[in-house]
């Protein structure tokens, strides 16, 4: 595995992949501590876990920079991740008791309740594009509820993944309790085989996900999968424009655009169409990009050279249907893998830019004629992770957002992930949830009790 740094193109670090045989060690050593763990007490268990935060906050910078060096994150997105990891941490670690306690149920015993106990060790394979809040958004609310982590990461933050390790170690957790998988994608089934292991979760790809969803349905065990998204914006002709064309671009150029629930297609009705498009382009065009340590970037790399070929693909075939650039569109002159901020028009949907998954800094702008055709824009897609819908009707915006086929629509902001709110998609977007009360008894056993 090698770690590069996108903003140049050089390595950083080499690191050796664990045989199988190692993993299989590993994996024995996490149930061992599992089998513990799950009978350690809320209160320890939550002193551990606010310590976790602690180290986060305290050492942010450092980690920031790790994540900001492999994958590109400019530093202040970098840190506010690190941030955000700290908050799932104490989320859980306060409230997890209580959404695990005991709910009683009249029946026909003398008494009857339902029990919520911890799985096992659960596998995660996670993405490189937030390396930490990725991970901790599935492991602040796994170890609470009494379970193991194993964590096989994307293979180019191999350094991420190893520091989030060393962070549960030095809060005090079971020295094997959360351990790294440092291993390729064609091992991940030998892994989902161990009998020691009783669930997994994923984000990322499609691909990824069925790979994983169809070996661990071999086994018979639980997934939960967080795949790609197509999120549409819809701005309708009411909407209060200045905040929507500012909330639109930094909705689209979150982590270099970089993210499932970034913004991708931007459905603007008629009314408002060109004032919108002048607005996004003016913001686009003055975006500064840059090295990601400094502060004056306003976005970074692309974390790949083919994320960089992918999306230069997506908009040269999108120009050959009929798309217009209004800025960008093309690669940036400089070393590392750095695409310029782009928003197309006269987009229809057959184009890639609207019909695939985007990942990178395109703003693309559809033009239709009606709320009705926004709202059929916006489900024209294979994906339902999340979108955006913008009017100063509040009640028309929440009966057009319960029609929009997804997991989450914000209205009059922009799409985001919160631990207080359950997280997830339908369609090609995966199912299951993380965060919130629901995303923590998706690996725990449901049990009923029933006394005479």
């Amino acid at each position: 595995m090698k770690s590069i740094d996108p903003s140049t193109g050089k390595m950083i670090k080499e690191y050796r992949d664990y045989t199988l045989k190692e993993c299989d060690d590993i994996i024995n050593k996490t149930h061992e501590a599992y089998e513990s763990w799950s009978q350690t007490p809320f209160s320890r268990r939550s002193v551990l876990m606010k310590r976790t935060a602690e180290i986060l906050r305290n050492e942010k910078t450092e980690l920031a920079t790790l994540m900001s060096r492999e994958m590109g994150k400019v530093i202040a997105e970098a840190e506010a991740e690190i941030e955000k990891s700290a908050w799932v941490c104490d989320f859980y670690a306060e409230n997890a008791e209580r959404f695990l306690s005991d709910e009683y149920i009249e029946s026909d015993a003398g008494k009857s309740f339902v029990s919520f106990e911890p799985l096992g060790v659960i596998l995660a394979v996670m993405p490189w594009n937030f390396p930490f809040w990725q991970v901790f958004r599935f492991a602040a609310p796994a170890l609470m509820a009494g379970n193991g982590g194993l964590l096989k990461h994307a293979s180019n933050v191999p350094g991420c993944a190893l520091a989030i390790e060393d962070v549960f170690r030095r809060a005090g957790f079971p020295e094997h309790l959360f351990r790294t998988l440092l291993i390729g994608g064609n091992d991940v089934a030998h892994v989902i085989a161990n009998e020691k292991v009783k669930a997994a979760t994923l984000t990322g790809s499609e691909h990824a996900g069925s790979m994983v969803a169809s070996n661990a349905g071999k086994h018979l065990k639980k997934t939960v999968m967080e795949l790609g998204g197509s999120d549409p914006f819809v701005v309708l002709k009411d909407a209060a424009m200045e905040k929507c064309a500012q909330t639109a671009v930094t909705a689209r150029m979150i982590n270099s655009g970089q993210s499932c629930i970034a913004a991708k297609r931007f459905i603007v009705e008629n009314a408002v169409y060109d004032e919108f498009v002048e607005r996004v382009v003016k913001i686009m065009s003055g975006l500064k990009g840059g090295d990601p340590l400094s502060r004056s970037s306003r976005f970074g790399p692309l974390a790949r050279i083919d994320l960089v070929e992918e999306i230069d693909r997506q908009v040269r075939e999108s120009i050959r249907l009929g798309a217009k650039v209004e800025t960008g569109g093309k690669r940036m002159k400089v070393s590392g893998f750095y695409y310029q901020p782009t928003v197309l028009t006269r987009i229809t949907p057959c184009m890639p830019v609207f019909s695939e998954e985007t990942f990178g800094p395109v703003l693309p702008v559809l033009k239709v004629h009606s709320e009705e055709e926004a709202v059929e824009m916006a489900n024209k897609s294979p994906f339902g992770l999340g979108g955006s819908l913008w009017t100063r009707n509040i009640e028309k915006g929440i009966r057009l957002a319960r029609r929009i086929e997804a997991g989450a629509v914000f209205v009059n902001g922009m799409t985001k992930s919160d631990p207080r709110l359950p997280f997830g998609g339908v369609k090609r977007s995966g199912y299951g949830r993380e965060l919130s009360h629901y995303g923590i008894k998706e690996f725990v056993n449901i049990k009923t009790i029933w006394v005479a």
